[in-house]
């Protein structure tokens, strides 16, 4: 006769989270086999961006841009739970994206794309955590109607298109924002904190 302990319940459901939440990213070759739209000057971008939201280590931006990848819309907020889980992050990401745009849903193609940047520590190297938000943005895009772009990543080494190779010295997650010309507008508060970091903070709580 053999004895044994078998498995209690909370073991199991803790190890089927884990094994769950390990399935929802994206790995480098997923993301790049995806056909995701390549941007046509990346560096204008992030610049554009790093300049309205002035972001930090854990910082999201989400920016809808329209066909000729003028902003139309962008939102920031900060990361605030510590596991690395693409559900949330895609929870997240489409609180913010229904808080400063409306959806596309009525549209047979998608017109308007979303790219996002990460501002974090480390180098660029892909980590777990960015398959995380590939994974969400993807999602969070569908639901709202929206093309999936790129996923660019900001540390101190500067900022990397993930899936492209492309990539600068500036800006990065020390450097100052460049100035806005003078020929355009003054750049909108950046929105930051509402439904997502709400979302996050519950997250986080749990």
């Amino acid at each position: 006769m053999t004895f044994g302990f078998a498995p209690s319940s909370a073991a199991s459901l803790s190890t089927s989270t884990s094994a769950t939440s390990a399935t929802r990213l994206l790995e480098p070759a997923e993301w790049a086999a995806a056909g995701i739209p390549l941007l046509r000057n990346p560096r204008e971008v992030v610049s554009g961006l790093h300049s309205r939201h002035r972001p930090r280590p854990a910082t999201a931006i989400v920016a809808v841009l329209d066909p000729d990848e003028r902003v139309r819309a962008s939102a920031s907020f900060t990361r605030r739970q510590a596991s690395s889980d693409g559900w949330m992050f895609r929870n997240a990401l489409l609180a913010q994206l229904r808080r400063v745009i409306p959806h596309d849903l009525r549209l047979r193609t998608p017109v308007r794309t979303a790219v996002l940047l990460y501002c974090r520590d480390g180098d660029a190297r892909w980590t777990e955590e960015d398959g995380a938000w590939m994974w969400g943005l993807r999602d969070a895009c569908t639901l709202h109607g929206l093309r999936c772009g790129a996923y660019i990543t900001l540390t101190r080494d500067g900022w990397q298109v993930l899936g492209e190779g492309r990539g600068g010295r500036r800006p990065h997650a020390d450097s100052t924002p460049e100035p806005f010309a003078l020929s355009e507008a003054p750049p909108p508060l950046p929105r930051t904190g509402g439904a997502a970091s709400e979302v996050l903070r519950r997250a986080a709580a749990r």
